[in-house]
C-alpha cells in the first residue's frame, strides 16, 4: 500500500537517489541498513524483482510524524531525465557559485524515487494552533544512507541541488 492511499499521511515532497544500474542494491542489503539507522523505523511493504533486488519499501517513523516511499525506477528514461536534470542543476551552480558533478548525473541510469509524507496530528479542542511536528530527520538519514549504498548522490530535484551531508 502506497502511503497515498493512507489518510492519515499527507504527501510533502519527493526526492532523488541518482546511481549506476549496476550498484541497485538487494532487498535485503536495503532492509538491513535502514532497519540499523534507527530502532523506531519501522519497514513495510518490502518488494524484490525477482532477482532480489530492490523495488521499493515504506519507512515509517513515528517519532518524526513521517513516512517514506522509497521505489526503483531504471532505464533510458532516468537518463533522459538526468540530464535534463544535471543542465537545470549547473545553471543554478552558476548562480550560486556551487559545483555538482554534472558528467556523474548524466550517467546514472538508475534512481530511487523517495516521496517524503507527514503524518497529520489529530488536533484537540486545547490546540487550535496547528503546530508542525514533521522533522525530516529520517528522511534526511534514509537519502544519505541510500546514497552511501548504491554510490550515489541524494538530490532535491525541486531545489535543483545536490544534498552532500544528508545522513
Amino acid at each position: 500500500m502506497s502511503m497515498f492511499e493512507d489518510t492519515s499521511y499527507r504527501w510533502r515532497e519527493t526526492y532523488l537517489v541518482l546511481f549506476r544500474s549496476g550498484n541497485r542494491p538487494t532487498l535485503t542489503a536495503v532492509d538491513q541498513v535502514l532497519s540499523a539507522l534507527d530502532e523506531h523505523y519501522a519497514l513495510t511493504n518490502l518488494k524484490a524483482d525477482e532477482s532480489g533486488l530492490c523495488e521499493s519499501f515504506t519507512l515509517l517513523s513515528p517519532e518524526d510524524f513521517a513516512a517514506l516511499d522509497g521505489c526503483y525506477t531504471g532505464g533510458p528514461e532516468v537518463l533522459e531525465e538526468g540530464v535534463a536534470l544535471a543542465e537545470e542543476m549547473t545553471a543554478t551552480a552558476r548562480d550560486t557559485g556551487e559545483r555538482i558533478c554534472e558528467e556523474e548525473i548524466r550517467q546514472y541510469d538508475g534512481r530511487f524515487e523517495v516521496l517524503h509524507f507527514e503524518r497529520l496530528a489529530e488536533k484537540s479542542q486545547e490546540d487550535d494552533a496547528a503546530e508542525d511536528m514533521l522533522d525530516p530527520g529520517a528522511l534526511l538519514l534514509v537519502l544519505g544512507a541510500l546514497a552511501r549504498l548504491t554510490d550515489g548522490v541524494a538530490v532535491d530535484p525541486q531545489a535543483g541541488t545536490i544534498l552532500s551531508d544528508v545522513g
